[in-house]
């Protein structure tokens, strides 16, 4: 995770643009008020994405997105694909590869009216999270070819239909509370390889202990 120099460097950018006089009066009721003040009365500046940012985002094989339609309402949706699929393309930009899917095209629609997004990820198993604030550009046809092919991921034959490129705006490292330890599959067969492969060594042995006693049976 960020250290704490680059936790409050982003969050000094993040609360600029999300707390709001409503949010910040109910954080002065809460208590909590004076924390976030400090941070965006620190020195510290938007520097865009850092090293734990990069090495998070690469290892993250998902993540949520949320955009403002032209009647109001807020969507969220989940994207999904292999590990590293949104790509880190400079310090202040991420993109990836939208692949064919339902054909709702809501979050496509969306952008196209307010091209502000809100991103979260989430590494369930070391239980950390990060947000991030942009804005989109979305492209398609001939002007996308040069960037799917930039995000194309080898063995992975999903139809990419067009290509959304994020301007980072703000992030910030959300704390670990409340998140649920849980593990994908791959994950999973990691942690039991090693047992598999003792499994596997003991029933070697065992076969051969066998072996060797029909023998001295035999020869008995």
């Amino acid at each position: 995770m960020a250290d704490a120099g680059k936790v409050l460097e982003m969050a000094y950018a993040f609360g600029s643009l999300v707390f709001t006089p409503v949010i910040k009066s109910l954080q002065e009721r809460y208590g909590s008020r004076g924390q976030y003040a400090r941070r965006e009365a620190s020195a510290f500046s938007q520097d865009g994405l850092g090293p734990s940012e990069i090495e998070f985002l690469a290892a993250s094989d998902s993540f949520y997105m949320s955009s403002i339609g032209s009647s109001g309402w807020p969507y969220v949706q989940h994207r999904g694909g292999p590990k590293g699929f949104l790509k880190v393309i400079d310090p202040h930009t991420v993109a990836f590869a939208d692949f064919r899917g339902n054909k709702q095209y809501i979050t496509t629609g969306n952008l196209m009216t307010d091209d502000r997004v809100a991103l979260i990820l989430v590494d369930y198993p070391h239980q950390a999270r990060l947000k991030i604030l942009g804005r989109v550009s979305i492209l398609e046809g001939p002007s996308a070819k040069e960037w799917i092919d930039k995000l194309r991921e080898p063995g992975y034959d999903a139809a990419i239909e067009r290509v959304f490129v994020i301007h980072v705006e703000a992030l910030d490292w959300n704390c670990q509370q409340h998140i649920t330890p849980r593990y994908t599959e791959d994950q999973i067969r990691q942690a039991l390889r090693p047992m598999e492969e003792r499994m596997q060594q003991l029933e070697e042995e065992n076969e051969t202990l066998r072996r060797q006693v029909a023998t001295a049976v035999k020869s008995a």
